[in-house]
């Protein structure tokens, strides 16, 4: 999950945490507590493919979030800590949740990766994740070394929509969900829409008010709609 509101902060909730720090720590649960389910407890369900490979798609998300993306955050105002507090608590909770359910619970048939259900979640997943990526490395780059105050995110996705970044995440998880085909997954995309949807309605209120220049073409969350 990502709790990118860090232009709307505020010292009420708490006193600040470095920003790198803050995304390295509250996203580190979600990698270490599958691993530790997965690799050091009795889990029935790893030897099987289908488990292997949507456990390893969970995975790939927060090596990223975890391992890279902090490292590459350019400036950044402090993340408070009733907010990290509250991320970290939720990444340990959903990696447990993800992690204990595909490793000790979740049966499928032996030819689910090549069923149509999970064919669609994967290129979903695939998708989101490449959508994301791509709109973070938009977002570094919008300044140039020396540069500061806002700018106007140009494309990509930002050519369709205020919040690209926030987009890619949400089919990304709506992927995964549709992969696994469980309700932990369901939750997890259904909670990852509830919150990112409603920062990227406020982001774009805040692009229109900020910029007089603002594309008016451009929507908030979903190309062409809304």
């Amino acid at each position: 999950m990502r709790g990118k509101a860090l232009r709307y902060a505020s010292s009420k909730f708490g006193f600040p945490v470095s920003v790198k720090l803050a995304w390295f720590l509250q996203e580190l649960p979600s990698l270490l507590v599958p691993l530790y389910v997965v690799v050091f407890t009795a889990a029935d369900r790893n030897s099987y493919l289908s488990n292997q490979v949507l456990i390893g798609m969970f995975l790939c998300h927060y090596i990223q979030r975890t391992l890279v993306y902090p490292f590459l955050i350019r400036g950044g105002k402090p993340t408070p800590f009733v907010s990290f507090a509250i991320a970290f608590m939720f990444c340990v909770y959903n990696g447990y949740m993800q992690g204990r359910y595909l490793s000790h619970f979740a049966v499928y048939p032996s030819d689910w990766i090549r069923r149509p259900c999970f064919i669609t979640g994967f290129s979903l997943w695939l998708t989101g994740i490449l959508i994301n990526v791509h709109s973070d490395h938009i977002l570094r780059n919008l300044r140039k070394p020396g540069e500061t105050g806002y700018k106007i995110p140009k494309g990509g996705m930002f050519e369709y929509i205020s919040g690209a970044n926030f987009f890619g995440e949400i089919i990304e998880w709506t992927g995964f969900a549709i992969a696994t085909w469980s309700l932990q997954g369901a939750a997890f995309a259904i909670f990852t829409f509830l919150v990112l949807s409603s920062r990227a309605i406020q982001h774009h209120r805040w692009y229109i008010e900020k910029f007089e220049d603002y594309p008016k073409s451009r929507k908030a969350l979903i190309p062409f709609l809304y």
